[in-house]
Parts: C-alpha cells; sequence; structure tokens
C-alpha cells in the first residue's frame, strides 16, 4: 500500500516545482518550493524575514494552500500572473471592438489566467446591421472564433485555457445557446452558463410568458416554463449549461455600490465585474483536526482564527507582487484588492470526526467553521487597513449600506466603520484539484470524497506497468490509527452514495459565509428522472445558492469512471440530508487494465506481409487529398502500429512527411507505450492558422494526421474507445481495409481517458477534470 505521497511527489515535480529552461530542478526539495513562495509573498514587507517564515510554517504542512498561479509563479521572475480568475471586459457590439476584445482574451490566456465573457451585448442572430447591408450573425458565432483562439493558446502551451462563457435569459438568441453543446466538438473550451434573473424564476413559476429582447426591442415570447424545461433538458443530457443566479450575485455583492456583474470566471466561484481580477487560497481543514476518529475529536478553531488571518495577509501581499495581462486588469485588482480564501479538506474533516458528509451534524460543524473563517478573514482585513490602507474604492457608509455587508456579523460591522478594510472581497471557494493531492491527496475544496482508494497504473522503463493504490488521507490516517482490518465508520461515503440533497445542503451551508461564490458539482446518478433532476435547480435558488452545476452520466458525455459489471462490488445505501441515513462505505474498484504494450529492446524485423488500413485525408488547403496508410504487426493475439506511409500528388509536403513517416515508424518498432506519438501531432499548432473541417477547428495539418492515427489505434483496439458524440470522431477521414482486417482486441467502454497520461481516471468535480493518475487538470 502506498500513501498519496508519491503522487503528491510527482505533482510537485510536474506542476510547482521551479526548474530552469534545460529542465534541471531549481528548487532541490519541496521545502525550497514553499521557502521560495513564502520569501516572494513576505518581500513587500517592512519585517520580510519574520513574515516569510511565518508563510514558509503556515505552507510546508500543508495547513494554508496558496492557489496553483501562485505556486508555480510566486519568486520565479516569470512573466506570468498569479492570479487565476478574470472576467473580461463588456464586449462592444461592433466587428472593431469585438476582435480587440478578442486580443484581450488571447494575452490574458497566454499567462494561464481562466477568462469569463459575457456574450450578451452582442445583438442577436438575424437582426440588421445598419450602413453594412447585411444581418448580423449572432453571439454564438462569436463564440466559436473565442473557441478556436483559446485552442490554438493551448496548443501553443503546456496549459488548457478555460473559458466561461454567459448569455442572459431573456436574450434572443437564449434558445440557441443553451442547445449550443448538443453539436459534438462545439464550444468545448467553454463552460456556459445561463445568467438568470429573479424575474424570470418568478415567471416560470407563475407560468407567464417571457419576452426576448435586445436593446429595448421584443424580438418574440415564448412560456418561461417552457424555456426553463428546455435549458434543464439541455443540461440533463450535456452536463451544460449551468445556471448562474445572476440578480442575487448582485444583490449580495458588498461592492455592488462600485460594480455590476455580468459573468464569472469559468469554474464560478468568482463572479467579477469587466476587467474583474482575484486570486486564491486555501486554508486545509483537515490538517486542523485534534484526535481524530475519538470521541475527542474536535477541529482546532483558535488555530483556524490565526491560520486565516495569516492567509488573508499572504494573499493580500500577492496583489502586489503579480504581473497582470492587461493594464485594465491590474488597476481594476488594485482598486478593490479581491481576494479568494476558502476551504479544502472539508470532506476529510467531517469524516475524522465522525460525520457524515450532507447530514444535520455535518451541516452544522461546517457552518460553525465557514462562520469563523468568515469572521477572523474580515477582522484580518480591517487589521491590514488600519496598517497598510483600505482599498482604494472603500467608501464606508456605501459598503456597509449593501446587503452583502448587512449580513456581515455586528463585530466585523464595527471594526470596519471603525478601522476600514483592506479587500473588497475575501471568501471563496474554488477547486483545489492539484493542490488537494499536493496536500498529500486530501479531499477537494467542499467536495465529498470522490473516491477513497483506486488503483494508479505506473509505466516502467522496460515498459511494463505497476499498479499502485493511491488512499484519501481520511482513509490512511484511519487506518494508521484503528488498523487494516477494522470495518470503516459510516461517515466514510463517497460521492457517488450520495442523494442530490445532501450536496445542495452542504453548497448552501458553505455559500451563507462566502461573500463571492463556490465551486461545486453536484454528481448525480445517470438513471435519475428528469422532474428530479431539474427539482435540483429548483432547490438550489430556494437554498439562496448563487448558482448550480450538475454532473450525470449520459450518453453523450459519457460516464466518469465504470468498471466491468462483473468486479463491480454492491452498491453502499444511499445517504439522504439534512436526516442522514448511517451508509457504508465501499472502495472504488480498481480501473480496468490498459491494453497490454510491450517494450522491444530492439526493433521488430518487418514480416513479408502485415495487415492495415488506408486512409483518405482531405485538408482544406490542398487541392490534392493525402493517403495514410498504417501497418500492425500482431503481437500477442494483439495488433499493435507498426509503420505508416504518407503519399500525396501535392509535392509541397513531401520532404517533411517522408522525414515524419520514417521518424514515426521508428517509435512504433521500438514497442512500448506509443500513443504519445498522437497527442503530440494533435498539439502542433501551424502559426498561418489552422483549418475548419466539417464544423470542427483542427489547429494544423499535423495534429489533422495524428487525429487520423488515433483513429487508426482506436479502431485496432490497441487505444480505448472513447464515447461517441453525435458526429463521428474524425469526420474528415474514410477508411478502408487494404491487407487484412484483424481482430481487435477489447476495449474499455464509457471511461475517461486523462489526455495527458493516457490513464483511466479523470474524474469531474468542482466543475473541471481532474486525473487521479497523474495529477492533469482542465477547467471545463
Amino acid at each position: 500500500m502506498t500513501s498519496g505521497s508519491d503522487l503528491s511527489a510527482q505533482i510537485w515535480d510536474m506542476k510547482y516545482r521551479l526548474k530552469d529552461g534545460s529542465g534541471q530542478p531549481l528548487d532541490a526539495t519541496r521545502d525550497d518550493s514553499w521557502r521560495r513562495v513564502a520569501d516572494a509573498l513576505a518581500s513587500v514587507e517592512t519585517q520580510p524575514e519574520l513574515w516569510g517564515q511565518r508563510f514558509f510554517d503556515a505552507m510546508s504542512d500543508h495547513r494554508f494552500l496558496p492557489a496553483g498561479r501562485i505556486i508555480a509563479g510566486a519568486g520565479t521572475a516569470r512573466a506570468v500572473t498569479l492570479f487565476n480568475c478574470f472576467v473580461m471586459g463588456e464586449i462592444p457590439d461592433s466587428m472593431s471592438g469585438i476582435f480587440a476584445h478578442l486580443k484581450e482574451a488571447a494575452l490574458t490566456l497566454q499567462q494561464g489566467g481562466g477568462i469569463g465573457y459575457d456574450f450578451s451585448t452582442l445583438r442577436p442572430h438575424g437582426a440588421r446591421v445598419e450602413g453594412v447591408g447585411a444581418d448580423a450573425s449572432g453571439p454564438l458565432s462569436f463564440m466559436d472564433v473565442w473557441d478556436a483562439m483559446c485552442r490554438t493558446i493551448m496548443s501553443a502551451g503546456h496549459r488548457r485555457g478555460a473559458m466561461m462563457g454567459t448569455l442572459r435569459c431573456d436574450h434572443p438568441d437564449i434558445e440557441a445557446f443553451v442547445e449550443a453543446k448538443s453539436e459534438a466538438g462545439r464550444l468545448t473550451n467553454f463552460n456556459l452558463s445561463v445568467l438568470i434573473t429573479d424575474a424570470f424564476m418568478t415567471a416560470v413559476e407563475a407560468d407567464a410568458d417571457w419576452p426576448l429582447s435586445f436593446a429595448g426591442e421584443t424580438y418574440r415570447t415564448l412560456r418561461a416554463r417552457a424555456l426553463w424545461d428546455r435549458i434543464m433538458h439541455a443540461t440533463y443530457e450535456t452536463s451544460e449549461p449551468g445556471v448562474i443566479f445572476i440578480d442575487r450575485i448582485n444583490r449580495l455583492n458588498p461592492l455592488a455600490y462600485c460594480e455590476e456583474i455580468h459573468a464569472t470566471n469559468p469554474c464560478g466561484e468568482q463572479p467579477l465585474p469587466p476587467y474583474g481580477a482575484c486570486l486564491l487560497g486555501s486554508i486545509n481543514l483537515a490538517q486542523l483536526v485534534r484526535n481524530p476518529f475519538t470521541r475527542q475529536a474536535d477541529l482546532d478553531l483558535e488555530a483556524l482564527d490565526s491560520l486565516t488571518s495569516l492567509a488573508v495577509r499572504a494573499l493580500d501581499n500577492a496583489i502586489d507582487i503579480s504581473r497582470f495581462p492587461l493594464e485594465q486588469q491590474r488597476q481594476e485588482a488594485e482598486a478593490k484588492r479581491r481576494i479568494g480564501l476558502g476551504v479544502t479538506g472539508l470532506a476529510d474533516a467531517l469524516i475524522m470526526l465522525g460525520l457524515t458528509y450532507g447530514s444535520r451534524d455535518a451541516v452544522a460543524a461546517t457552518e460553525t467553521w465557514m462562520a469563523r473563517l468568515q469572521r477572523a478573514a474580515y477582522l484580518a482585513s480591517s487589521a491590514l487597513a488600519a496598517e497598510k490602507g483600505s482599498f482604494p474604492l472603500f467608501d464606508a457608509d456605501a459598503y456597509l449600506a449593501t446587503e452583502g455587508a448587512q449580513r456581515l456579523p455586528d463585530e466585523v460591522r464595527r471594526a470596519i466603520a471603525e478601522d476600514g478594510l483592506r479587500n473588497g472581497l475575501l471568501t471563496s471557494v474554488a477547486p483545489t484539484g492539484t493542490i488537494s493531492i499536493l496536500a498529500d491527496n486530501v479531499s477537494s475544496g467542499l467536495e465529498p470524497v470522490f473516491a477513497f482508494e483506486y488503483s494508479r497504473k505506473v509505466l516502467l522503463p522496460d515498459g511494463s506497468r505497476d499498479s499502485q493504490a493511491v488512499t484519501d488521507l481520511a482513509l490512511r490516517r484511519f487506518r494508521t490509527l484503528k488498523g487494516d482490518g477494522q470495518p470503516l465508520p459510516p461517515a466514510f461515503v463517497d460521492a457517488q452514495n450520495l442523494e442530490p440533497a445532501a450536496h445542495l445542503v452542504m453548497q448552501a451551508a458553505v455559500q451563507r459565509y462566502i461573500d463571492s461564490s463556490v465551486s461545486k458539482t453536484i454528481n448525480l446518478p445517470e438513471d435519475i428522472g428528469f422532474e428530479a433532476f431539474k427539482d435540483v435547480y429548483r432547490q438550489a435558488y430556494d437554498l439562496g445558492c448563487k448558482g448550480c452545476t450538475t454532473y450525470r452520466p449520459s450518453p453523450l458525455r459519457g460516464a466518469v469512471l465504470e468498471t466491468p459489471a462483473a468486479d463491480k462490488p454492491e452498491p453502499a445505501a444511499a445517504v439522504s440530508s439534512p436526516e442522514s441515513a448511517e451508509a457504508t462505505s465501499r472502495a472504488i474498484a480498481a480501473q480496468p487494465e490498459p491494453a497490454s504494450v510491450v517494450y522491444m529492446t530492439k526493433p521488430l524485423d518487418r514480416p513479408a506481409a502485415l495487415p492495415g488500413r488506408t486512409y483518405k485525408l482531405t485538408w482544406p488547403e490542398s487541392d490534392h487529398a493525402i493517403y495514410i496508410t498504417l501497418n500492425d504487426v500482431v503481437q500477442d493475439a494483439r495488433r499493435r502500429p507498426f509503420e505508416i506511409f504518407i503519399n500525396s500528388k501535392n509535392m509541397e509536403h513531401y520532404a517533411w512527411t517522408v522525414a515524419l513517416t520514417r521518424m514515426i515508424s521508428a517509435v512504433f518498432r521500438r514497442g512500448g507505450d506509443v500513443a504519445f506519438v498522437v497527442e503530440e501531432l494533435k498539439a502542433v499548432f501551424d502559426p498561418r492558422g489552422g483549418a475548419w473541417m466539417q464544423g470542427r477547428y483542427v489547429p494544423s495539418l499535423l495534429a489533422a494526421i495524428g487525429e487520423v492515427i488515433e483513429e487508426h489505434m482506436i479502431a485496432i483496439g490497441f487505444l480505448p474507445e472513447p464515447v461517441q458524440l453525435a458526429k463521428p470522431r474524425h469526420p474528415a477521414v474514410n477508411a478502408e481495409d487494404v491487407s487484412g482486417t484483424g481482430e481487435a482486441g477489447e476495449r474499455l467502454e464509457r471511461v475517461d481517458q486523462c489526455p495527458k497520461c493516457g490513464g483511466f481516471g479523470l474524474v469531474h468535480q468542482e466543475g473541471c477534470d481532474l486525473c487521479t493518475l497523474c495529477g492533469y487538470s482542465r477547467c471545463l
């Protein structure tokens, strides 16, 4: 049995360890990384050594976890931002304004920021464009342009860009927006959310008429309930769009006197005004539990107070040392000094106290902890204001008059009135996927534990694979204290065994003490009925949540993780909330083995005849088709790729295609896990631009060839077949057998495969994909 430390060490090395341009480590140990970050955050203090040591102490034992952008970038002198969250400026309804904002988005994505955009300012499809004698193409057409740009930025770097796109519920193109992701491959770099107003929810309740209008002109009217059901049907099938209760967000914003919000960052925890920016950090509640798994178990509230105060200071300092992609973002950040301090390890902390996620006692404990964090954060920010000054746009009377500020404790309001406030907003609960793994595989954010135990496949130098067990922090601590043979207490309940109400009450409990918002995914069973499904969103609104996102496996999205039926353990009893029944825990079954790969120390001799296929690829910029032949070798009753030939009448590509085929064939003949060839080719972008191929943007001809190779590997069973959407995997390719058929190997079905490591450990939570095998993450 291995702990989470092996994976934690790899996450540190891959994502957060400082290395020079040649890849040589500059941080020799993890403490070196924490020291680098701590010293950078303390550099703006009058006593940098004192505060540097305090920051280091809080981070080195994983009690305080700055967001990944801070850990990776602070103290490196690199031209990167320490901010995770951005909402871009309001898009003007003009061609020049639209493309000026496209450039701003590209610059922000290039530095690693996730961005949000509201496209409600663009006139609907078919609206007359005066002066040019044409009709408008509508906001969705420009979202396609943003999507292609984001894909190009992604292909040029190591990190996938992430975007949130929003549209108001009364925009004339709202129905097309809602259905956009039912088209396979469209807007894949966007999360989509509908901006839901209070007036719309009232109209849904009354089944009233609902006008769709733009710039004061009503284009048509429909029934509000019909539109609501259409939104619900779309997210039932594709898990998108989510909903954002935008009036509630603006009403409860303590900065409502100086800003208006129309969008959020990609994962939804930061509703921000135009050019708004926020950085993030989390308190690890699991590290604050005393006497876990005993009757004396409790959470150290005094430690929570002091740690929160320290974290507020550290994040406030991060604003001053960060770079910004755009000057407008710097001005906005410095004028309001937003920070987003939240929690992680909540589920593990509850388990260590014997509390079942979503139960009445768990909700009560969560509210106690979050109220304490809220109080400590605001008092710390007020004390910082007395020391360093309030944020520039602070107006005590206007601030304290907002509904959001009126919900703060009287003690906090008195402190703000007397000393001011350093940070306009302070609290947010963000996704902490890779950060939680870095902290020794603790539960993520406010989410329940997704899997207490799973198998991780490690590719060894000889091409073989070793299976390692990775366990959640709470499970490891229980076994350390009680022994491996002891039955697990009822509090060990994972996300798959919780009813929607358990998720909802926990989200609402946390949201009550958070001034921004929270990132939360409500995992639902595939067989949940539609009426029960849409009721989740209504309950989220009634409970005071600021938005709602669900994930339900479906034929369009596929299951997050599914094992062969014969290997599935018996499910535990479902947990309902807030009156939770006790439930037994179950470990996640080991993930299915991938197709076997054999490493060959010497290239294989070529047999006289090989089975294979030839694919026809039509590239829009070429007058002649390209023919790609892939031949296979049969080894251990399995087919694996052995060689590739590329031919075309177009002699422009002759030299590099010959070089490419020889190189790839040499790699194939050496054996091992050659799936990386696909990902390397697909990541190549052409600086002159790629091409649209039947509704999909392909960044280069090489990327298109990579997709053909991937298609072939799937067809012969060398790679597992992903869930097919509405379109074929590669619509530009036609395949025909030319020298044999051969039997494809067994395929793994309905399992999400990590695009980085190729393993089958991609889980969906907090609006993100997270690979439990290699730590890869991306916002969706």
